[in-house]
């Protein structure tokens, strides 16, 4: 949909709900009296998933928004963090994009992404496998099971990926899944042994060498994982910390690393 007609329905959207719940507004507009919005208005956890029921997994947050008359919740569905909307009245909610008129800017967006980014520094590398240039600009991590089928359809664009642009390389951390009983000790292996020949054996389907060593890195990787909401696996995470789960074309990831990068100003 172009991004005219986008914002469009956005701005249809508010000017709908200022039409059903005027009153809501002009307390927002007249600046609740003389004192804050918090002075009148407030808001539980608690609350809000009571008010949205089953529609949402989860409630992590909630704040005053920077549209007047509004909170806005961070709610989490299908395993993907999201800002929702909800007015004063407790009787609406408005979920998609909110456009700041003065500069057309989507801080929906931007709520959404620094909801689903994570500290890279947090996540060692030491252990990593690298595809790609060891001096590529560009270095996106990606938690992979071995035994995952998506992660070795992944495997294959990712390679694509590099040879079409050498300044992109992945570093790729083994996180197995409790669903694939032999992924544990596949992943030991490959990290013992640093060999990324072990992980394409392992994608192929064929035997990979049994641990030679004892070492606590993928039961690091596991925790850290947990810690850092990542819960499938393949997952990217962007340089800027911002996570992209499940299996991508060599296309679309291009298209999201230069989106990436565009958005950071290289």
């Amino acid at each position: 949909m172009p991004e005219k007609d986008r914002f469009m329905r956005v701005l249809f959207v508010f000017i709908s709900m200022m039409l059903v719940v005027p009153g809501v507004f002009a307390m927002s507009l007249e600046g609740c009296g003389a004192g804050t919005c918090a002075d009148c208005h407030s808001i539980t956890k608690t609350e809000v998933e009571q008010l949205l029921g089953g529609i949402v997994d989860k409630v992590n947050s909630v704040e005053f928004a920077e549209v007047p008359g509004m909170w806005v919740a961070e709610v989490e569905k299908d395993q993907k963090k999201l800002p929702v909307y909800i007015d004063f009245s407790k009787q609406y909610l408005v979920s998609g994009n909110v456009i700041r008129l003065n500069d057309k800017e989507n801080v929906t967006r931007q709520r959404s992404v620094r909801m689903n980014s994570v500290d890279v520094s947090k996540i060692p590398l030491a252990d990593a496998l690298l595809l790609g240039k060891p001096a590529a600009k560009t270095k996106v991590i990606v938690f992979t099971d071995p035994e995952c089928p998506y992660c070795r359809k992944l495997h294959e664009e990712l390679k694509e990926v590099v040879r079409r642009n050498p300044e992109v390389a992945f570093l790729i951390k083994l996180f197995p899944l409790k669903m694939h009983p032999n992924a544990y000790d596949i992943s030991k292996s490959i990290v013992c042994n640093n060999s990324m020949e072990y992980l394409e054996l392992s994608f192929a389907g064929k035997p990979v060498p049994a641990p030679n060593c004892e070492i606590p890195v993928v039961d690091q990787t596991i925790a850290l994982a947990g810690e850092l909401g990542i819960r499938s696996t393949p997952t990217l995470v962007l340089p800027d910390g911002r996570v992209i789960p499940g299996y991508r074309k060599a296309e679309a990831i291009l298209t999201i690393i230069g989106e990436n990068l565009l958005q950071a100003g290289n």
